[in-house]
């Protein structure tokens, strides 16, 4: 199975988080993206535990539903691990060998990168282009990551009547829809802090001129607000989760509840960065996206704008789409800053 390797087919992206699976579906007509189908489904507790596939019939479950409800024909997917569970190395090799012999090369050479037993790995490269010291010489993004890790979720779409065509890294696949939003964003911006926060997890991936140079994940995600409003109002967690983005909670919710949660998300997205910082060349970034279902917090973003005086934008890699008729145009601009990952795998179709 190809980390990185495209096929030229139709492919749903399909992004399998902690607690739903997103699915999208695009077309492209010319230079037009559009979106053909989507679908979010909510996921059993503990089905997925910080990334890792735990119970595969309850996931499988989940994307057959999420599969009939967009109501799409296709039956292909890529899927995405986690930036944790993949090491990633840049490695020099001759610019003259075609892809078998750098294979083979790669293969007599990977157990001084890769601290696993090969048979225990997948292993997938891409060459990156000439180094700058010498264009006889190419750069080769190597990437190996625990063959469970993928095994589990070809098995998860397998059950589900799909078939894996790509397993891709979540921050390559954030990257490559990032790309959507640089219209969106300020021209001159060259270094773009990209903050996903999930329900249990948030990932800060840093670009430079749109490659991603750094990524970092830590424990904390929209799912404490949830949980808050829970015990706060003795509501179940499907009714915390309606208050939260429907609104309807008591009046005091604003300032007990919400604007706690807001200031913590500032000081953990303040934190972050301040480890990028610490652990590179920069200090400082031209813009911040807000990604993943925490993005539309209330009022997150102006106060991230305000501690960091940086400019913020939520995420909607759909601004510049058209959208067919089958999928509902509201709830699909709700869920964009959720939907980075889905869209970062669905564009392998055109790769």
């Amino acid at each position: 199975m190809g980390l990185f390797r495209a096929k030229q087919t139709p492919m749903l992206g399909l992004d399998i988080s902690s607690t739903s699976v997103k699915l999208l579906e695009l077309s492209r007509d010319g230079d037009r993206l559009r979106v053909e189908s989507y679908g979010v489904e909510p996921l059993a507790d503990n089905a997925v535990v910080e990334k890792n596939i735990t119970e595969v019939d309850a996931v499988s479950a989940a994307v057959r539903r999420v599969v009939e409800r967009s109501r799409t024909k296709c039956k292909t997917a890529a899927v995405a691990v986690a930036g944790s569970a993949v090491i990633t190395k840049t490695i020099e090799l001759p610019a003259n060998l075609n892809e078998e012999e750098m294979e083979t090369q790669i293969s007599l050479e990977a157990d001084q990168y890769i601290p696993y037993p090969l048979e225990e790995v997948a292993i997938d490269f891409e060459v990156q282009g000439p180094t700058e010291a010498d264009p006889n010489r190419a750069e080769v993004l190597l990437a190996a990551c625990r063959r469970e890790n993928v095994e589990v979720r070809e098995e998860v779409l397998a059950s589900a009547g799909l078939s894996a065509k790509v397993v891709d890294v979540e921050a390559y696949a954030m990257e490559r829809a990032f790309g959507l939003l640089q219209r969106q964003i300020d021209s001159e911006a060259q270094v773009v802090a990209m903050v996903d926060i999930g329900a249990t997890m948030t990932t800060l991936s840093v670009l430079v001129d749109g490659a991603t140079v750094y990524t970092r994940e830590q424990l904390f995600g929209s799912k404490q607000l949830t949980e808050e409003i829970q015990r706060r109002y003795g509501l179940s967690e499907q009714e915390a989760g309606l208050g939260k983005k429907q609104g309807g909670l008591p009046d005091e919710y604003a300032s007990e509840v919400l604007r706690p949660f807001v200031e913590v998300a500032v000081q953990q997205v303040v934190r972050s960065l301040q480890f990028f910082y610490s652990s590179s060349q920069y200090n400082d970034v031209d813009g911040i996206v807000l990604a993943g279902g925490g993005a539309s917090t209330q009022g997150l973003a102006e106060a991230i704008q305000e501690q960091l005086h940086t400019p913020v934008l939520v995420a909607n890699p759909f601004a510049d789409m058209s959208v067919s008729a089958r999928v509902n145009a509201s709830a699909l601009v709700n869920d964009a800053p959720a939907l980075m990952i889905a869209c970062g795998l669905a564009l392998r179709s055109f790769d």
